[in-house]
């Protein structure tokens, strides 16, 4: 199966919550690195992995798909 096919291919509904969970770890990550305000190193530290581990979490939620049964 490539990666478009598995793209395309639906989710499982415990993936599908992982995936809104990972967009929503993302955006705010990423409204902590675009705050107007200079933030402390820490917090923009903590904003920089929030975006990363969302981003992760959504791929790997999207791609995964159920395991049809060989006979």
């Amino acid at each position: 199966m490539s990666i478009l096919e598995r793209v395309k291919a639906p989710t499982p509904r415990f993936f599908r919550i992982l995936r809104t969970i990972g967009l929503s770890l993302a955006a705010a990550g990423a409204a902590i690195l675009a705050a107007p305000v200079s933030l402390p190193a820490g917090i923009s530290a903590l904003g920089g992995y929030l975006a990363l581990g969302g981003t992760v979490l959504t791929a790997v939620s999207q791609v995964t798909v159920e395991q049809e049964e060989q006979k």
